[in-house]
């Protein structure tokens, strides 16, 4: 398919994008304040988080490219693409924990954000393996936490964790965070994908960002099934209320309220806020799109094309390294 037309700026002023985006921050923090400082709390008796921050990351990435990985259902398109990045770094939400196992991807960095045991359920839920049989791999993956994740989670990840925090205003909450004295603070726009960009860009230093499984929309290309991941789960069975959104290539999607707002978020971070080169190569979804067509801030390209710009000189090896080579071919 061929994504829509560009265009320079969103439709919407930045105040417009940024009131969309916390529009429901306030029914959040009524609905998780006790649970983020209930889990802070129990975490911090089992962990010591200043000493293993995600702070032991920054600068890791500077001036190099990073992926970062949602759970969008678009990334079945380009999983198989994402085992052979060579040395770029992939920071993947945990949702995809199983899905990226199950394809032999191997993320250098899983991210949690979510306060709830669902968390843990997602993990495995849709994998081809057992519970265990997924357990048992985190012993040689990374996970960055947000502090106020569920305990439990701790107990069944067996790898290396890395901690962070996250400004929330609200004075019970910050009054908690004080007391822990931990102020390794993440921006995520109330999402774990957020979470991720942030990391790559703020801590690592990643230019480019580069999207993938970024749709804040179901996949309605399948008009019989729309799906929510790239795997079968339970949220393609009761979609409940959904707005419609246009994706990258003009076409109509269904979405959640909330996620409409996430993606507000990241298109006004990417237009408006953060400078840098941020690519969407989720090969689906709405980020950056609008009817009017898809904001120049995001670079909106399939994954093997982006690749492509980084190993376009894989195609001169013959000639540079066999003079004599019946070989005459030219890039361009």
């Amino acid at each position: 398919m061929q994504y829509g037309p560009v265009i320079d700026t969103p439709p919407k002023k930045p105040a417009e994008l940024r009131a969309h985006a916390v529009s429901n921050d306030t029914v959040t923090i009524d609905t998780w304040r006790d649970t983020w400082v209930k889990n802070m709390q129990a975490n911090a008796e089992k962990f010591d988080f200043a000493a293993n921050s995600i702070g032991q990351l920054w600068g890791t990435q500077q001036y190099k490219p990073v992926l970062v990985a949602g759970s969008g259902p678009s990334l079945k398109r380009n999983i198989g693409q994402l085992k052979d990045r060579r040395e770029m770094c992939l920071v993947s939400c945990l949702h995809n924990f199983h899905f990226m196992e199950d394809n032999e991807v191997a993320p250098e960095y899983y991210v949690t954000l979510d306060a709830g045991p669902i968390v843990i359920d997602e993990v495995f839920a849709g994998g081809k393996h057992s519970p265990e049989h997924y357990w048992e791999l985190t012993k040689n993956r990374t996970l960055l936490a947000y502090i106020g994740s569920p305990p439990e989670l701790f107990e069944k990840w067996q790898g290396k964790v890395l901690w962070f925090s996250c400004p929330v205003s609200d004075q019970t909450y910050l009054q908690t965070i004080e007391k822990l004295n931990f102020n390794v603070f993440v921006s995520t726009g109330g999402n774990v994908l957020g979470a991720a960009m942030y990391i790559a860009k703020g801590f690592m230093g990643a230019n480019p960002v580069v999207f993938v499984g970024a749709d804040f929309s179901f996949d309605n290309y399948d008009i019989d099934k729309p799906r929510f991941h790239p795997w079968d789960s339970s949220y393609d069975e009761k979609m409940g209320n959904c707005v419609r959104l246009v994706d990258v290539y003009g076409n109509a999607v269904p979405s959640w309220p909330s996620y409409a707002g996430f993606k507000s978020w990241f298109d006004h971070i990417a237009s408006a806020v953060c400078p840098g080169l941020w690519f969407n190569c989720t090969e689906g979804g709405c980020l950056g799109a609008y009817p009017e067509g898809n904001i120049s801030a995001f670079k909106t390209m399939d994954l093997a094309d982006f690749y492509r710009m980084y190993f376009m000189n894989d195609e001169m090896e013959e000639q540079a390294k066999n003079p004599a080579t019946e070989e005459r071919k030219l890039l361009f």
